[in-house]
């Protein structure tokens, strides 16, 4: 038996363990004390998507914290948000909704950044829902050690976590899941241990293969690698009730220090299929809910994706779209960086999904589309968009030659050319985020070492929704190359912006084909023997796709693709700057595909 079929064997046996013990110990429950919500209107249920009003009985909440022992003794911290009235928890039952992160309360419990259309994830008692926010073992308040992240030790614990909201006499038994960023792939991660009692799943910016996600094209770039935090820093997290001399918090933290450093295990992790002593598994895979794709579909619980246009996540949404079952998916994409819903009541959308699920209340969620996403630069109130299906390239997109600085629809002729350029050593961008987290960076134009090809400026406005890809033949100077693309949009007075970027390692260019549905987008395996280096000045074909847009180039504007060997969010280096160059012509024509709607 191969080690991730054994471990996902013992996560069944030891999920069945504590729904056993779970149900044995649930009391007696009195009879739900929440009204139902209104009855929606046919004209509410037909408009849909961002028009639900939820109910809002409640006004106020208890909330108490405490420790839940896991099946290995350790110690998990909890805080408890209920219904209340008059300072006193309501009594009866109701669903529950949990928030499976790094800490009891502060950011944790706002289920993601905070902005001025979020609130605070406890709210949701406010509409007849118990809220539980988790601190994962080796984090905030819990104890224990952080083996990686979202590995299957934290996947057994959520399990264990889930059927004991589930059997309280507080809860209907009816369980559902939230999260974003690091905490939407911990969702994914319990739908892999399929929980008997969770019931509907919401998750935002997520991979759902950790390697495609992290390490995009085999580069680490871009993304935060996770917490890795001092003693002091640690005992910044909030204690449980009880504890306000911080005497376990401290024995939790000085706990901590024993957890694997993150950035150290995915560095050591240059391919797919490489195995980390730091866990003593092929972590890229134990991490992906990829690898579990039977266990997920077997799970059937319905799942609701939130993903943006300026989050390096969204293609990974679009592919977890892609492999669920129709009729118990959904996916809202807005003009978002990470996690954020800037301008949308992504609340109440949360609402409208769970309160169908847990509560039974028709929210007219099942009739409509099961895509929604926002189109940029599109005319005033027709940037949001409806669709029942998505799809990667078409035999109808567009394309566009590389030849001399332009794009052409027309095949180049004359000799094959090479525009050569010199890496840049150190790449900067002037759009870096001040606060330095690497989870909202954006591409940029590389002003130094880089070859563009523009197309004329468009007498038109084209619309661009979809998976642009490249393929291109590039030659280098080094065995060992990363190549980055850009899609730019060139307004008239010369301002450069980068809409969306692809990026590959050359030596991993070899294509295969992954086990789950992929769109029909290019996809390199990246396993240790897949590696071919490059020959100094011999052109190798790469075909790669760009991150996914939906996108409107203004008429007066030049759609852009540029080049460079680096990029400012690389997080590993590969060594000395080489001399890249573009092959174009007739014998290595080099070109782009647009999805161009319409």
């Amino acid at each position: 038996m191969s080690l991730r079929r054994a471990l996902v064997a013992f996560a069944g046996l030891a999920a069945l363990g504590v729904a056993a013990a779970a149900t044995a110990q649930a009391p007696a429950a009195p009879a739900p004390a929440f009204p139902p919500a209104a009855p929606v209107s046919r004209e509410a249920s037909a408009k849909g998507f961002g028009a639900y009003k939820p109910a809002q009985p409640y006004s106020e909440q208890v909330v108490t914290s405490f420790y839940l022992p896991m099946r290995d003794g350790t110690r998990i911290a909890v805080s408890l948000h209920r219904p209340a009235r008059g300072g006193k928890a309501v009594e009866g039952r109701f669903p529950v909704i949990w928030h499976h992160t790094l800490d009891i309360q502060g950011p944790g419990a706002r289920g993601g950044p905070v902005g001025p259309e979020t609130r605070e994830l406890s709210q949701m008692t406010y509409n007849g829902y118990v809220v539980a926010v988790v601190a994962r073992r080796g984090a905030g308040a819990s104890f224990g050690v952080r083996r990686g992240y979202e590995d299957l030790t934290e996947a057994y614990d959520a399990y264990e976590v889930n059927e004991w909201l589930a059997a309280q006499s507080w809860s209907t038994g009816a369980v559902g899941l939230y999260g974003c960023s690091n905490t939407g792939e911990a969702v994914m991660h319990v739908l892999t241990v399929r929980p008997p009692h969770l019931k509907a799943a919401f998750a935002g910016c997520f991979s759902w293969n950790r390697y495609d996600g992290f390490a995009r094209g085999g580069i680490l770039a871009n993304w935060g690698t996770g917490p890795t935090r001092s003693v002091e820093e640690d005992m910044r997290a909030v204690p449980v009730q009880g504890d306000e001399s911080r005497t376990l918090l401290r024995q939790a933290v000085e706990e901590h220090q024993a957890s694997t450093n993150l950035f150290e295990l995915m560095r050591s992790m240059p391919f797919r299929d490489s195995f980390s002593p730091l866990v003593m598994s092929r972590f890229w895979a134990e991490a992906s809910p990829s690898s579990y794709l039977d266990q997920v579909r077997q799970a059937n619980v319905p799942l609701y994706i939130q993903a943006g246009w300026h989050d390096d996540f969204r293609r990974e949404g679009l592919v977890a779209f892609a492999n669920m079952a129709a009729g118990r998916r959904w996916i809202v994409i807005g003009p978002w960086l990470h996690c954020s819903n800037a301008g949308f009541e992504l609340r109440n959308e949360q609402l409208r999904f769970f309160d169908y699920w847990l509560k039974g209340i028709d929210t007219g969620i099942t009739r409509d589309d099961p895509i929604h996403y926002y189109t940029e630069n599109a005319p005033a109130g027709r940037e949001w968009r409806s669709a029942k299906a998505w799809s990667g390239p078409a035999a109808g997109d567009r394309r566009l030659y590389l030849a001399g600085g332009a794009l052409s629809p027309a095949v180049p002729a004359g000799a094959e050319r090479q525009d050569a350029f010199e890496v840049d050593p150190a790449p900067t961008c002037a759009r870096q985020v001040a606060s330095g987290n690497q989870t909202l960076y954006q591409p940029c134009h590389p002003v130094r070492g880089a070859a563009s090809y523009a197309l004329a400026p468009l007498s038109a406005d084209l619309e661009v929704t979809g998976h642009p890809t490249l393929d291109v033949w590039v030659s280098s100077s080094a065995p060992e190359t990363n190549l980055f693309a850009y899609l730019e949009d060139v307004a008239p007075d010369g301002t450069v912006t980068a809409i969306t970027d692809a990026r590959q390692q050359l030596s991993l260019r070899k294509e295969a084909k992954p086990a789950w549905a992929y769109l029909g987008l290019p996809w390199h395996r990246g396993f240790a023997e897949d590696s071919e280096p490059l020959k100094a000045g011999e052109a190798v074909r790469v075909r790669i796709d760009f991150l996914p847009v939906s996108y409107v180039f203004k008429a007066g504007h030049r759609l852009q693709v540029s080049f460079a060997g680096s990029d400012y969010r690389e997080r590993v280096r590969t060594g000395a700057a080489p001399r890249l160059a573009i092959h174009t012509g007739p014998g290595k024509a080099s070109l782009i595909t647009l999805p161009v709607a319409g």
